[in-house]
């Protein structure tokens, strides 16, 4: 069938999934076989993201859909320059171009007509734009400038647009390039599989398809070398600390589509010669009695070797503040400490007495346990013990609401691990050379700390000091590498206290209930007979789809009074099938935040309305915002290209090329709801999630609760989940560098 051309300006783009590319959007033609002129015809096929505003060529063929009518499939879509006053005036005003709205496109338009465009890649533009009404000199030059700058960013998305990169990453890409004084078209062309080291969101995958249409040849070093630093970054952002070095050989030819292993061996040697990648021996713990060579990144390999150096140091170092405790026989300080904390209103059991004394007798120790279990009121106990021995202490937890919930419980001040180092762009404010004023440090939620926030918290703690961990261990582990909080447990470097009885006050609750019956391998309670766990059953993912929609947006408000955005956090074990988070978010956002007056711009594939609730996906020191921080889009600013978000206490911009740092969060992955509370969780479980029903995951979900838990799906998942008890295995070092008798040579 010989295809057939529709040529105009973007309308709308009314869906667009990143994942896949497919898009599907209203533009009005110029030029075009079948309609009557002006009506605005809607475009579906697998496309490169489009802006509204942006004049388009696709090429395709018409098709009646049986449910929406005739539509054009497009096979190529290819951005043009607009062709009429009015596309220019459109294309002007729509927010592409920085610094410039409707109003003034209007005025550039109709002062140089169809001349607009070539006036603005004129050498005198600026001279020219100030003979427009109300443009001067200022406004002129900053026209120009954005001008420039989207013009060169158009030539990156033109070179990049088959390989589906987003506009935000093509923003990225130029402004990192440009910034270095280097030509982003020229790494394009030259050296795609820099763009893979050098840009977050530049896979292998992509980089290699450009390759190939370069015609660079599949077995060369450099193409070798790009795959096995992609697999094992792909691996760290598993959670995992190194990979055994077959390992990643296997999987540097898997993806590289490649049967040659001394070419992968010669190009793994070559990354450790030149520094690029680090190995070490290791207990290979699948082969008791033989040894592994572990393959880590730098930075990954100095944390660990760093977490292990600073913990000798702390303990090793016998100067503390609290030497005359550490000095008071175990069960004298253990009397004391029942004593003192009970003229504070504070009845400690056994073994929260004997947590606290661990902590004030030991520079490093551990308190674990599950919810309802005590760990806060050991905590409280043991800041009374601290403020009777007059020394310095701070509070911290890895994330803000962490850190608010640490303050209330405890009525002391607390913050996050990052201000409490001094965040900044370059490194943190206290280190070695700099370390806090301070003589006892705790740290709760301790199972979301990776290598590198808790590396660069040992270097900041002086070595008088004492440091508490608090966490749960049966909880999911960190978002980043590492398992921090299990291998110090398992390997037995410090002192533990595990607290399991369940105090009165907290055993009448569902939620604490069924979280220790799924931790202990036991089905939960979903009988609906309690006030704060419940049930809902759906066979069908399109059945719990709406379900869950139901719950959260009127059976919950009506039931309890909740906020459906505020007070309500959906936790889904996935991200796709249609019950996953992806599917959810748009399905929530359209029920809670429907479009309207509200302005909205689609950005980095995913489109952001005012007042949608978002999260932030990774940090930003200059922001000073931080992965899984939650807030809501205060403002969009479409003149200047600004996405305003109201965190909590603070409204931080972003430029639209940074959108991509942002995610809708009506729903998020139960990992990134670690160290958070929420009045309300609603959880999908489903056997679609087959491959993600894990106990740990499970009961993470529910314990992040305070007030309701509300499960939708099957018995049949829930059971499944429930006996899965596998932990995922991270590849970490740590537990083997702290065991007597590990390593030598840090």
């Amino acid at each position: 069938m010989e295809q057939e051309v529709v040529e105009g300006s973007v309308e709308a783009v009314t869906y667009y999934n990143s994942e896949t590319g497919f898009c599907v959007m209203k533009i009005t033609p110029t030029q075009y076989q079948l309609s009557p002129r002006g009506q605005a015809v809607t475009i579906t096929g697998v496309m490169p993201e489009v802006q509204p505003g942006e004049a388009v060529k696709v090429f395709g063929n018409w098709e009646n859909n049986p449910r929406y009518g005739l539509q054009f499939r497009a096979q190529i879509l290819t951005r043009v320059l607009p062709a009429t006053e009015e596309g220019i005036r459109r294309y002007l005003g729509s927010g592409l171009v920085r610094g410039v709205g409707k109003r003034i496109a209007e005025r550039i338009v109709d002062h140089f007509g169809l001349a607009t465009l070539e006036i603005l890649n004129a050498p005198d533009v600026e001279d020219r734009l100030r003979e427009v009404r109300d443009v001067g000199r200022h406004r002129a030059q900053s026209i120009a400038a954005a001008w420039r700058e989207q013009r060169e960013i158009a030539d990156v998305m033109v070179a990049l647009q088959t390989y589906r990169v987003s506009t935000a990453l093509a923003v990225r890409i130029y402004r990192h390039y440009s910034e270095r004084g280097v030509s982003p078209l020229q790494v394009i062309q030259t050296d795609p599989y820099q763009l893979s080291r050098d840009i977050h969101g530049i896979g292998f995958k992509t980089a290699d398809s450009i390759a190939r249409n370069l015609g660079l040849p599949l077995d060369s070093l450099e193409r070798v070398q790009a795959g096995l630093l992609y697999a094992l970054e792909s691996a760290i952002s598993d959670g995992h600390v190194y990979l055994p070095a077959s390992m990643l050989l296997q999987k540097g030819a898997e993806l590289l589509e490649m049967d040659n292993p001394p070419l992968l061996e010669r190009g793994l040697r070559e990354l450790v010669l030149m520094g690029d990648l680090k190995t070490r021996e290791l207990p290979d713990e699948e082969a008791p009695g033989t040894l592994l060579q572990a393959v880590y990144s730098p930075v990954n390999f100095f944390s660990e070797q760093g977490i292990v150096r600073e913990l000798d140091r702390l303990v090793d170092v016998a100067e503390s503040r609290l030497a005359d405790w550490i000095r008071t026989p175990a069960p004298r300080l253990s009397q004391l400490i029942s004593q003192k904390t009970a003229q504070h209103g504070i009845t400690l059991s056994p073994e929260q007495a004997e947590g606290v004394r661990t902590a004030l007798q030991n520079k490093v120790s551990i308190l674990t346990g599950g919810p309802g279990t005590g760990k806060t009121t050991t905590l409280r106990a043991l800041i009374h013990m601290l403020d009777l021995a007059k020394v310095r202490y701070r509070l911290a937890s890895p994330t803000g609401r962490a850190a608010k919930r640490l303050s209330e419980a405890t009525e002391r001040s607390a913050s996050t691990i990052h201000r409490l180092l001094g965040f900044a762009p370059g490194g943190f404010t206290f280190n070695q050379e700099n370390p806090l004023e301070t003589d006892f440090v705790v740290i709760d939620e301790a199972s979301m700390l990776d290598i590198h926030l808790f590396y660069a918290l040992l270097r900041a703690i002086p070595d008088h000091a004492h440091l508490l961990l608090v966490g749960d261990v049966d909880q999911l582990p960190s978002v980043g590498a590492g398992d921090v909080l299990r291998d110090l447990i398992s390997s037995a470097s410090c002192p533990v206290i595990r607290l399991a009885t369940i105090f009165r006050q907290a055993s009448g609750s569902l939620i604490i209930q069924n979280a220790h019956r799924i931790n202990q391998g036991h089905n939960p309670d979903l009988s609906n007979q309690g006030t704060d766990f419940f049930f809902f059953g759906a066979e069908e993912p399109e059945t719990a789809a709406k379900l869950l929609v139901e719950v959260v947006q009127e059976r919950i408000p009506r039931r309890f009074g909740y906020d459906p955005i505020d007070d309500v956090q959906v936790l889904a074990p996935m991200y796709r099938t249609l019950i996953g988070v992806n599917a959810l978010n748009e399905a929530l956002q359209a029920a809670l935040n429907p479009p309207g007056r509200r302005a909205e711009r689609r950005l980095a594939g995913e489109l952001f309305r005012v007042g949608d609730k978002v999260m932030q996906t990774r940090n930003n020191y200059e922001k000073e915002v931080f992965n899984g921080d939650i807030g809501r889009v205060h403002s969009l600013d479409l003149v200047n290209q600004k996405l305003t978000i109201a965190f909590e206490g603070t409204h931080v911009a972003y430029d639209w090329g940074e959108a991509d740092q942002l995610t809708l969060a009506y729903a998020c992955s139960v990992h990134r709801a670690q160290g958070s509370e929420y009045a309300v969780v609603v959880v999908p479980v489903m056997t679609q999630h087959f491959m993600m029903l894990q106990r740990n995951l499970l009961y993470t979900a529910i314990t992040r609760a305070r007030q309701v838990v509300v499960l939708v799906g099957t018995r049949k998942a829930v059971a499944i989940a429930v006996k899965n008890d596998q932990v995922a295995r991270r590849y970490s070092g740590l537990r083997a560098l702290l065991r007597p008798g590990r390593p030598t040579g840090l």
